[in-house]
């Protein structure tokens, strides 16, 4: 008789981080715009007071889980927004806060201002992909350290641009503490085993919202993780789920979570099919990113205030420091 053995090992077997049950405060968001567009906090913690904070997209859903996590601990922000043309000009209401909207054709000007004004400034991006590079240039231009959590983008390319210009940063795909504690389970697992799974074929799914528009930065290195460990798997082989009709019958989306959910799932078998892992992270809301964004924040602005020699800092690097809130 052959034994079958089936292993399934899953980070959160069916489980979800439901994110963003807490309902928002009266009046933190009382106006929606496009989702380009950046905005201006300060910190007023005891140990962090007087830091300015520049968070992409005051008007879009990241902005408003920062904007929302950064007003819970207690960040100040400040009347300032960097969004399109179409937007410049334009006053929104965030958090009680009345925010004007600068486009691209003064961007670069007002952020040069703001930065004079607050000389320890951060800003922190969640733009679209096809902005990473032209950003990073002109935050690096001005000289001011950034929290970059947009995916996508030429990454050799903004990695240089950051280390010619010897600007603070922390970049990174993933925000969520807890997931990012998986990545990093998963590097070691690659770094310490490489090989372990030669042979076996590798499917991925991941769900998010329909907006969505590139495979997740999170996927792609747990991917490069299972590729170091012996798996050969195509990045285009991806299985991107982004209908919501398949996303509540295929995947199990709480109906209430397809504007904002990421679901990923991998399946790992055996090249005689009788052994199976299967690893799975479940989130929906967008907080547990907005949390990991000010403590990668806070992070940040003690690495700038010590003169670190590293510059460029990932969301392990902030895990590793400790001291999370």
């Amino acid at each position: 008789m052959t034994a079958v053995a089936h292993i399934s090992f899953g980070l959160l077997p069916k489980v979800t981080l439901l994110g963003d049950r807490t309902p928002a405060k009266a009046g933190c968001f009382l106006r929606r715009r496009r989702s380009s567009s950046l905005v201006v906090l300060s910190m007023s913690t005891s140990s962090n007071s007087g830091v300015p904070i520049m968070v992409n997209s005051c008007s879009g859903n990241m902005g408003k889980a920062v904007i929302k996590a950064a007003d819970s601990a207690g960040l100040q922000i400040l009347p300032i927004s960097f969004g399109s043309e179409e937007e410049s000009g334009h006053v929104v209401e965030v958090c009680g806060r009345s925010i004007e909207i600068h486009g691209p054709s003064t961007r670069e000007a007002a952020l040069a201002t703001a930065y004079n004004e607050h000389p320890n400034m951060i800003v922190v991006d969640y733009t679209i992909p096809g902005a990473v590079n032209d950003n990073a240039e002109t935050y690096c231009k001005v000289g001011v350290p950034f929290v970059m959590g947009t995916t996508g983008g030429d990454r050799d390319r903004l990695y240089k641009t950051v280390e010619d210009s010897k600007i603070y940063a922390v970049i990174s795909p993933q925000m969520g503490k807890q997931v990012v504690a998986f990545l990093d389970a998963m590097e070691t697992m690659a770094e310490r085993s490489p090989g372990a799974f030669s042979g076996y074929k590798l499917q991925v799914m991941e769900s998010h919202q329909a907006g969505k528009l590139d495979v997740s930065g999170t996927a792609k290195a747990v991917i490069a993780c299972f590729q170091k460990l012996g798996v050969s798997f195509d990045m285009n082989d991806v299985q991107l789920i982004r209908d919501p009709n398949q996303q509540v019958e295929m995947v199990g989306v709480p109906e209430e979570y397809l504007t904002g959910h990421a679901f990923h799932m991998y399946h790992l078998t055996s090249p005689d099919e009788t052994v199976s892992f299967e690893f799975q992270h479940n989130v929906c809301g967008r907080s547990i990113y907005a949390e990991g964004t000010v403590d990668a924040i806070i992070f940040l602005s003690k690495k700038v205030m010590l003169k670190a020699e590293k510059r460029i800092y990932n969301m392990i690097d902030v895990l590793r420091e400790g001291n999370m809130r």
